[in-house]
């Protein structure tokens, strides 16, 4: 008698599934309201972003020929292959430099008084403000060989002639990670400030040192924001154009600069087209492999 009043499983799981499916229908319906808000912004955006890039993709396969010549080169030609590795060196550097860089002020923020935490974070934010025109400029003249930086070394005695910091790799790496560090400081602050201080004082109760607490506890707690900047900064890094042309003063030449060279002085579209859309798939291929891997919204400070 029991066994026949009981419903059977799948009748059951049909009568759990039908509030749910009700509540969706409901969620969508109420949804429709901020649909038609937002459908304007997304035909805008549709035309003025995602039509631009089909053009550009179009281009790369069809000018001057219809094919996969231009993507060929990729392999084939030496002037595409030390752009390509000009710029992954470049950005590497720039975001090795630029991490370590804002993980000490990131670091030293958390452990200074709000007062000057506020005046840090000002300072960090200031180059935001300043245009990336003048900064290159302005590290051009410091490192120059007769500007202040080579003489101050000079009169030391540190150096015996003037150091090549310009026109090279070296000052691009140099004026990169300058613009860069603001953009490693936020992502690694926001995850410190996530951190429970009272993790590193336990382990300080449990006999730790202060270096192997760090090391031990601080160090990985930090990772999520340590990569998120990483990829943050290498991002942003690879599409940099006015900084290399003034520093690398046209012997350091990175992949948005050919881009330009191949579009406005060569007039070989196809080529910049192909050079472009690497350079995007590139981007969107690093931010799925690691989305798959880590939650981007955690390693950037979302709650």
């Amino acid at each position: 008698m029991t066994d026949s009043v009981q419903p059977s499983p799948t009748g059951a799981a049909v009568a759990a599934l039908r509030p749910v499916r009700s509540g969706a229908g409901r969620t969508w319906r109420s949804q429709g309201p901020y649909w038609a808000i937002l459908s304007p912004l997304l035909i805008i955006l549709a035309m003025f972003y995602f039509a631009p890039i089909l053009e550009v993709l179009w281009l790369s396969f069809s000018d001057p020929e219809l094919g996969f010549g231009n993507y060929e080169r990729i392999v084939t030609s030496d002037a595409v292959l030390r752009v390509f590795g000009t710029t992954a060196r470049i950005c590497a550097a720039t975001t090795v430099l630029a991490v370590l860089i804002g993980y000490l002020i990131a670091y030293a923020m958390m452990h200074v008084g709000p007062r000057h935490r506020t005046w840090m974070l000002a300072f960090v934010l200031i180059p935001f403000w300043i245009s990336v025109l003048v900064r290159a400029f302005a590290w051009l003249v410091l490192l120059r060989t007769d500007g202040p930086l080579n003489d101050l070394l000079v009169s030391l005695g540190i150096v015996s002639e003037p150091l090549h910091l310009v026109r090279n790799e070296l000052g691009v790496v140099i004026g990169m990670t300058h613009y860069m560090i603001p953009y490693a400081v936020l992502p690694i602050l926001a995850n410190l400030q996530g951190i429970d201080s009272r993790l590193v004082l336990a382990a300080r109760g449990l006999g730790a040192s202060a270096r192997k607490s760090f090391y031990r506890v601080y160090l990985p707690l930090s990772v999520p924001g340590i990569v998120g900047a990483g990829i943050l900064v290498f991002i942003f890094s690879l599409g940099f154009f006015v900084t290399p042309a003034i520093l690398g003063g046209g012997k350091t030449v990175m992949v948005a600069e050919f881009v330009s060279i191949q579009i406005m002085q060569i007039a070989k579209w196809g080529m910049g087209a192909m050079i472009a859309a690497v350079l995007l798939a590139t981007v969107v291929l690093m931010l799925v492999v690691v989305g798959r891997f880590i939650n981007l919204k955690e390693m950037l400070g979302a709650r």
